[in-house]
């Protein structure tokens, strides 16, 4: 075989070189996209976020391999609202859901909203969903009609009625043994990467845990120093590194981004079988920091610069939809307003995310205005306290509060008194910030109540006794 002449040689090599870094930059642009998605998950229960008696190496190889953000919100501190504004980009109440779909609901997640995954597949990327849905089972609210090619799990919360596997649009499993749901979620999740490897793809993993009742698969019961819910968090430890070693093995792990992430803080009423909210206030159902601040870390070996980054500026759950619209180069709808701001810029280490530092709290069951955050700084409206359920945690009543969250994350410390000209600025921009939302539409039913006057009518006439048999 003859040799090419060392000019012609080098050209060649300088043509290939070009032609590769070409592809490169361009598969930069579309790399694959993992969102696992938790359910219920403290801020203290993962390792890199400061348990001590859960162990959780993968999430915190993701951390030490990519960024952990220390002030990431979640949009809501209840599931279906977070996952509606996951999926679009918007808080809930802008689509009329202020509480959670159950079984018996007719309605769901608005039609007319365009979600993540039809951006992505208008982009050319295969999109599947393995896992908790929970924004409604008619028809017309699925996965499948919602921009998934692809979907496994379960509709709703696992402690509610009628729990069953749906495949696509059908019930594929009445009887669930969700002692090896985690498991099975990780096989479809990995059948799913590798069905797809030529990408780009979009998956979706949604745990229905730890949110209970809670199970673990019978290797890891045991496993943990914080009983069965830290069993239940050590194998979704386990899934995660099993998706990363799926991706190394395939050769995809460099250009795919990961996120873990939860969608609200931990139930913390559940006791034993919730979770921690470790150095914050509170947990699910409540817009104090342990209710909205989850842990949230982000790996992408070619996207992400610079490895082990801590970011501690506030980024909230509405910002992946923006980010990926900006990664993929995909347009939004003109036609609707966005709450979410790209996080490109800390992905590239240029700043923090584009747009303004500050968040607004919204109570999750009625759209009324709770708080809001700027810099370091949090107002929170005065509250009348609750006095507990077995479905809420009991919280006493208290005035406006001013919080630095900065040097108290557990809000202990109230400044309200000390610092009046800070609070009414901090009030004066929360009711502008909310002012220029616009107003919201009216909300979506949940669910009626049965009707039961015939019961009422009967221990009316019989009183008690009347239904023992």
């Amino acid at each position: 075989m003859k040799k090419l002449p060392l000019r012609l040689a080098a050209t060649m090599a300088a043509l290939v070189f070009a032609a590769l870094a070409g592809a490169a930059e361009s598969d930069l642009s579309n790399p694959n996209v993992i969102v696992i998605y938790t359910d219920d998950l403290g801020y203290g229960d993962v390792g890199c976020f400061g348990a001590t008696d859960i162990q959780t190496p993968h999430i915190d190889r993701m951390a030490r391999e990519g960024i952990r953000f220390t002030d990431f919100y979640s949009a809501s501190s209840v599931c279906t609202p977070s996952r509606a504004a996951l999926l679009t980009g918007r808080f809930a109440q802008r689509m009329g859901i202020v509480g959670v779909f159950f079984p018996e609901s007719f309605t769901g997640m608005p039609t007319t909203e365009y979600t993540m995954a039809e951006m992505l597949r208008d982009q050319g990327y295969a999109t599947g969903i393995v896992g908790k849905w929970h924004l409604g089972h008619h028809h017309q609210f699925l996965p499948l009609q919602r921009g998934f090619d692809e979907y496994f799990g379960i509709p709703y919360s696992n402690d509610m009625a009628s729990v069953v596997y749906l495949a696509g649009n059908e019930v594929a499993e009445f009887r669930v043994d969700q002692t090896y749901t985690t498991r099975t979620y990780t096989e479809k999740a990995i059948s799913f990467i590798e069905r797809h490897e030529d990408g780009p793809f979009f998956l979706y993993l949604a745990h229905n845990m730890p949110h209970v009742p809670i199970y673990a698969s019978p290797e890891f019961q045991g496993s943990s120093d914080r009983g069965l819910y830290g069993d239940v968090i050590q194998e979704i430890d386990w899934s995660v590194g099993e998706i990363l070693h799926t991706l190394e093995q395939r050769g995809l792990l460099e250009n795919t981004l990961v996120v873990f992430t939860s969608d609200n803080g931990p139930w913390e009423v559940m006791r034993d079988h919730g979770g921690s909210p470790g150095k914050l206030r509170e947990g699910k159902m409540y817009t104090f920091e342990g209710g909205m601040r989850v842990p949230t870390v982000a790996m992408w070996p070619a996207g992400i610069k610079d490895d082990g980054r801590v970011e501690k500026n506030l980024a909230v759950m509405t910002d992946w939809m923006v980010t990926l619209a900006e990664i993929t180069g995909a347009t939004l709808p003109d036609d609707r307003d966005y709450d979410g701001e790209s996080l490109l810029p800390v992905f590239q280490g240029t700043g923090p995310r584009t747009g303004r530092d500050e968040f607004i709290y919204y109570n999750a069951d009625d759209m009324a205005l709770h708080g809001y955050r700027r810099g370091d700084w949090k107002i929170k409206l005065p509250y009348d306290g609750f006095s507990g359920a077995r479905w809420k945690k009991g919280v006493a009543a208290h005035p406006l509060l001013l919080i630095n969250l900065r040097d108290d994350p557990g809000e202990t410390n109230n400044l309200a008194t000390t610092h009046p000209d800070k609070a009414q600025a901090m009030l004066a921009a929360m009711n502008a910030l909310h002012a220029n939302k616009g107003p919201f539409p009216e909300p979506i039913p949940i669910r009626s109540r049965a009707d039961n006057s015939h019961f009422e009518h009967l221990t009316e006439q019989h009183g008690e006794a009347f239904w023992d048999f």
